[in-house]
């Protein structure tokens, strides 16, 4: 009785909670490392299946274009608008195009296109994968004598890996041009006195860690959807924790590594 009576309590609760929480979170720890370590493993046997890698670059990057180009763009427009009439005014205009284009270049480019492709991809991804392992689809792969690492890891993460660059270079590229037509329609800023003043303060090596960070939040990504929809288990109740699962760790884990690429290459 006495037993019972503290397992009814709040602060159990509370306890059993925090402790679940732990017990989730080192294990998917724990998956990340042992499936990415296969992964890679494969990486080096160069064992690709290019016709899946090509299907998986188009879904990644033609999928997800549409939404990442709005996203990227209408932060781009809010941001010009916002700051394009204050700083005329104050006889900033100059530094318009140059403050845009770093907030696109350095983080808003590459995190909007992240956030974009989680929504639209990986999520995707998890779900397609738990369905799988949920009908036991995977088991019928394993029994088959396929790797399923190879089959269902391999063309996702390499496709994560060549299609993220192209979707930021493009993204970022229709922010900037989108944040000149808000500051010009905003505050008459003229295009070429934008235009001056991005290209006066946008440097190469903005754009080289941009496309290292693309490249490192698309493995990222297809990764953890990858192994989160693998892991999964419990039906169709199952299929939803695995994608949502999916969904929150990689939205933690590319805040997690821009603030690492910031404090790297800005600090």
């Amino acid at each position: 009785m006495r037993d019972f009576s503290i397992k009814s309590t709040i602060t159990y609760k509370v306890y059993r909670y925090i402790i679940l929480l732990i017990e989730e979170f080192v294990s998917t720890i724990g998956n990340i490392v042992i499936y990415g370590r296969e992964l890679f493993r494969l990486f080096f046997k160069l064992e690709f299946d290019w016709k899946s890698i090509v299907e998986q670059c188009a879904r990644f990057g033609v999928s997800s274009l549409p939404i990442t180009l709005s996203i990227v763009g209408m932060t781009s427009v809010i941001v010009a608008m916002q700051v394009a009439g204050e700083m005329v005014k104050q006889g900033a205009g100059n530094y318009v195009g140059l403050l845009v284009a770093m907030l696109i270049v350095r983080e808003a480019g590459v995190i909007m296109s992240g956030f974009a492709i989680i929504f639209m991809i990986g999520s995707s991804m998890a779900s397609e994968i738990a369905t799988m392992r949920v009908t036991e689809q995977i088991d019928a792969i394993i029994v088959s004598k396929v790797n399923p690492i190879r089959y269902l890891f391999v063309p996702r993460v390499v496709s994560g890996v060549l299609m993220m660059p192209p979707v930021m270079i493009v993204a970022s590229l229709v922010g900037i041009i989108s944040g000149g037509v808000a500051a010009h329609l905003a505050s008459g800023l003229s295009y070429r006195a934008y235009f001056e003043s991005v290209w006066s303060g946008l440097y190469m090596k903005d754009m080289n860690v941009a496309i290292l960070k693309s490249v490192v939040f698309g493995f990222t990504i297809a990764l953890i959807s990858c192994v989160c929809g693998y892991t999964a288990e419990g039906g169709a109740r199952g299929v939803g924790i695995a994608t949502t699962k999916a969904v929150v760790w990689s939205f933690v884990a590319i805040v997690l590594w821009d603030l690492l690429f910031s404090i790297v290459f800005f600090f």
